[in-house]
C-alpha cells in the first residue's frame, strides 16, 4: 500500500508545480497582450527575467518530484537541489520586496500574478524546503555548484543588454548607471546568493540536529 505521507507529498508538490508553471504561463499571456516590441523580442525579454526563469524552475522541479516513480526519493543523498531552488526563489522575493516593489504599481490580473511570482510562490517554496528537504545531507561545499545558475544568468543579461539596450532590471542597466556601478551591483547580488545559501545550510544543519 502506498505510503500516505508520500501521497500527500506528491499532491503538495503537484499543487506547487501547477501554481508556479501556471502563473508563468499567465504572465507570458499578459506580456504578449501588452507587448511593446516585436514578438521575437518579447519572447526573448520574457525569458530574460530571473523571476520568470526561477518560478519556472520551481514549477518544473516540483512536478518532477511529483511524478518520480520512486515516491520516496525526493532528494538524492547530498544533492540539496531543493535548497538550491529555494535559495533562488528567496532571492527573487527579497530583491523584489526591497528594490523593485516601489518602482511600479500593477493593477488587476497583473497585480495578482505579480504577488504570486514574487511573494506567494517564494513563501510556499520556503515552507516546502522546511518540510521536505533532507537537511542532514546539506554541505557548504554544494554552494559552488548552486552559484552556476545565477552567474550564467548575470553574464547573459549583461552581454545581451550591451548589444540590445534592454536590461530586465534597473540595477543592471549599464546605459543609466554606467559599467562600474553595474559591476558593483552584480557583485553585491552575487554575494547575496552566497550569503542566503550559507544561511539556508546553517539553518538546515540546526534543524537536522534537532531531529536526531
Amino acid at each position: 500500500m502506498p505510503d500516505k505521507n508520500c501521497n500527500l507529498r506528491r499532491i503538495m508538490f503537484f499543487c506547487l508545480g501547477i501554481l508556479a508553471c501556471g502563473t508563468v504561463v499567465f504572465q507570458f499571456y499578459l506580456m504578449i497582450q501588452n507587448r511593446v516590441a516585436s514578438l521575437t523580442e518579447t519572447y526573448i525579454r520574457f525569458f530574460s527575467y530571473f523571476t520568470i526563469l526561477t518560478n519556472l524552475l520551481v514549477g518544473i522541479y516540483a512536478l518532477i518530484q511529483c511524478f518520480k516513480k520512486n515516491s520516496g526519493e525526493y532528494n538524492a543523498p547530498g544533492n540539496g537541489t531543493l535548497t538550491a531552488v529555494t535559495v533562488y526563489i528567496t532571492i527573487v522575493g527579497l530583491v523584489y520586496q526591497v528594490l523593485l516593489r516601489q518602482t511600479w504599481a500593477p493593477q488587476g490580473n497583473q497585480k495578482i500574478v505579480d504577488e504570486l511570482l514574487h511573494s506567494i510562490i517564494p513563501l510556499l517554496t520556503i515552507i516546502y524546503w522546511y518540510v521536505y528537504e533532507n537537511q542532514e545531507n546539506l554541505r557548504y561545499s554544494q554552494i559552488k555548484s548552486w552559484l552556476i545558475y545565477p552567474l550564467l544568468y548575470l553574464i547573459f543579461v549583461l552581454i545581451r543588454g550591451h548589444f540590445s539596450n534592454f536590461y530586465p532590471y534597473p540595477f543592471l542597466d549599464e546605459n543609466e548607471l554606467g559599467f562600474t556601478n553595474v559591476m558593483i551591483h552584480s557583485f553585491l547580488i552575487f554575494m547575496l546568493f552566497v550569503v542566503v545559501s550559507l544561511v539556508y545550510i546553517a539553518i538546515g544543519k540546526q534543524l537536522a540536529l534537532k531531529k536526531t
